[in-house]
């Protein structure tokens, strides 16, 4: 672990064990219109395979903005039953399934240790006392002594999370922690709260804002180079939450359900994202169904109307290019071109990042440049995606003013 990482863990294991009174009594009283929530962590959700009842859940997340009080929301969106979690805890890594010590505390939820969440719902945990670092490995420990049917959670983490059989939440070691999971579930959100300046955006995309082909288990997805740059920076912008998912489409449930189907509940519904950050087509495009640039252009404006009435900016981000992946060819070309000139154009977006610019190789445009491209022609490699983070105009970001459309 690093020595920064070890720090902020420090913190926050300081923070989670002191008292009630000492840390929020001055925050709450300090609250309300000066303060507000936003989220620090999210995953969007999808259906994975069936709960096992009696299973305990060591879910490993990044955060990004910093804050106080931390809520959880659990999900079970694609459950066609209730789901009860019986015992749900945060706490601070040390390293793999091990807490650092006196870091672990368990959450209610309308002040009881126990929650039952109904088929095609979430719910939000009350808030937990004390101070939650940017850049923190936030571990969120869940059991469930009936999960049965279709679970709801992210299935590609890009993060090592751990399970282990019975009730061994409250527990700091890593011992009964013998399994180990590449997916998130149950939990879609985290969020703290901070002062009203601080906003968030959301990054609603494919496989490539998933962070497929990045390294496993470091954070290298191309929303977490940003959100390093965005704590580096001096903008109020601080929280990220990633909400690709990987071969999912704007237009057609598959993957996921559609972007447009998803958008509610995976990016309007978090506290405080002041930006919807758009970067997905690619999956319509190839896919040779018949979808026309017309058909992606009027899915597009309809993300932005839905985002703008609800008071969110929108920047938009050009389809990067993927020649030489198996489903390119001439035509699919075209629309993406076609795409990307609305994209760049039309006035639409409050902003727009070139990713395709950023990524395209000079000598063949519609190919990935080889030193971003991780081998597939498709998904950029970990230098690809630090280069896309790069790219982004971090004042766009802010949308202070509201957005443009929505602002007449």
């Amino acid at each position: 672990m690093r020595a920064g990482t070890m720090r902020w863990a420090g913190l926050l294991a300081a923070a989670l064990t002191a008292t009630a009174v000492h840390v929020a009594v001055p925050d709450r009283a300090a609250a309300a219109p000066s303060r507000h929530e936003v989220v620090t962590w999210a995953a969007s959700a999808d259906r994975l395979g069936d709960g096992t009842p009696d299973l305990a859940y060591r879910l490993v997340v990044h955060t990004s903005a910093a804050g106080n009080d931390l809520r959880i929301r659990l999900s079970n969106a694609f459950g066609d039953r209730p789901v009860t979690f019986d015992s749900v805890w945060a706490g601070v890594r040390k390293t793999g399934a091990e807490l650092r010590p006196g870091s672990n505390r368990r959450l209610t939820f309308g002040g009881r240790t126990s929650v039952t969440v109904p088929a095609g719902r979430t719910v939000f945990s009350d808030p937990l006392p004390g101070r939650l670092p940017a850049a923190t490995d936030l571990v969120v420990s869940l059991h469930s002594p009936d999960a049965a049917g279709p679970a709801t959670g992210h299935t590609m983490a890009l993060q090592t999370s751990y399970l282990a059989q019975g009730d061994h939440t409250a527990e700091e070691s890593a011992a009964s922690w013998t399994r180990t999971t590449s997916s998130w579930f149950y939990l879609d959100a985290v969020v703290v709260r901070t002062d009203a300046r601080t906003g968030a955006v959301a990054a609603l995309g494919d496989s490539i804002t998933d962070g497929w082909a990045s390294t496993a288990d470091a954070n290298r997805r191309w929303p977490d180079h940003l959100a390093r740059r965005l704590q580096q920076a001096r903008t109020a912008v601080k929280g990220v939450a990633n909400e690709g998912i990987s071969g999912n489409k704007v237009l057609a449930d598959g993957a996921g359900q559609s972007a447009l189907n998803r958008l509610d509940r995976d990016v309007l519904s978090l506290p405080g994202v002041r930006t919807v950050f758009l970067f997905e087509g690619v999956n319509d495009i190839k896919a040779h169904t018949g979808v026309t640039a017309a058909d992606m252009i009027a899915g597009y404006r309809e993300i932005v109307a839905r985002a703008h009435a609800a008071g969110k900016c929108v920047v938009g981000a050009t389809v990067a290019p993927f020649k030489g992946w198996s489903d390119w060819d001439e035509a699919a070309e075209e629309v993406r071109q076609q795409v990307n000139d609305f994209i760049r154009d039309s006035g639409e977006f409050d902003a727009v990042v070139d990713f395709d610019r950023v990524l395209r190789s000079p000598d063949d445009p519609a190919r990935m440049l080889p030193s971003f491209d991780s081998g597939d022609h498709l998904h950029p490699g970990d230098k690809g995606m630090q280069a896309m983070a790069d790219a982004v105009d971090l004042t766009a970001l802010d949308c202070a003013g509201g957005p443009r459309t929505a602002a007449g």
